[in-house]
């Protein structure tokens, strides 16, 4: 796949997306926004696609919304399309991650502000660099939060905290993010993409129903109370348990060597 703005790399199981505006910081605009959807969908729908890493060019993440574009658009007086204002590309992207049967890894480079904060938080795991900083920056803008902030940093920080870095807009560094959970793991800059491989390969070595199954069940469940998810983790089960990686699962186990996981 081709794009004015997204390097696409598929390797081993595991598509790399590297959001490439290295010059506005990977800020989301341009074709961007559209590049990345397209992307997720498409890699979504590949069953050699095992696991999707996003990550950034050059120094940074992703900066956010294009400000620069923002203030252009405003002078201009330029309105935008009622299907914009009322279903806007991010929230379709943000779905399309959610709705991706493969687990998505953020692999945070350098700055992740406003929206680039979020999208990280969209992701299923992140991984940052020691350089990675993060903000929720809309407030320093005049701005509300989008890209989902509202529904992923309360889940991941709790309310308070979340109502604090959103209020605020205050920047924290990569170990502050480790500590209140938005990052699990934190390596230096040249060890970024080694660490992300090395977990992307590990998760797509294992039965790709199975792990499909559960990141369903994980994000069902979250709005879900006991009963309901049980019963959600018996279909699920159901379902992996009659796949032909179960059974080499279970021979593998009892031949005491490693299980080839075929997707079937």
């Amino acid at each position: 796949m081709t794009y004015k703005c997204l390097l696409f790399e598929l390797k081993d199981g595991v598509a790399t997306l590297t959001l490439n505006r290295p010059e506005r910081l990977n800020a989301l605009g341009d074709t961007l926004r559209d590049d990345l959807h397209d992307a997720i969908l498409k890699c979504s729908d590949n069953p050699e696609v095992r696991v999707i890493v996003i990550t950034g060019a050059g120094k940074g993440f992703c900066s956010g919304g294009d400000v620069k574009a923002m203030n252009e658009a405003k002078e201009g007086r330029r309105e935008r399309p009622l299907g914009e204002k009322i279903a806007p590309n991010r929230d379709l992207t943000l779905l399309a991650m959610r709705d991706a049967p493969q687990p998505i890894i953020a692999a945070i480079n350098g700055a992740a502000a406003g929206a680039g904060m979020n999208l990280a938080l969209g992701c299923d795991i992140r991984i940052a660099s020691t350089t990675a900083k993060f903000s929720q920056a809309f407030v320093k803008r005049g701005l509300h939060p989008d890209w989902g902030g509202t529904y992923f940093l309360p889940r991941v920080v709790g309310m308070a905290k979340a109502a604090e870095l959103i209020f605020t807009g205050e920047l924290i560094d990569a170990q502050e993010a480790l500590r209140l959970g938005i990052v699990s793991q934190v390596v230096p800059p040249e060890e970024l993409m080694g660490a992300v491989g090395q977990l992307a390969r590990k998760i797509a070595a294992g039965p790709p129903v199975a792990i499909r199954l559960a990141k369903r069940s994980l994000y069902d469940n979250a709005e879900r109370d006991l009963k309901s998810s049980l019963e959600r983790e018996t279909f699920s089960q159901n379902i992996a348990s009659e796949t032909e990686d179960a059974r080499e699962g279970i021979c593998a186990f009892v031949e005491k060597r490693d299980p080839k996981f075929q997707g079937r």
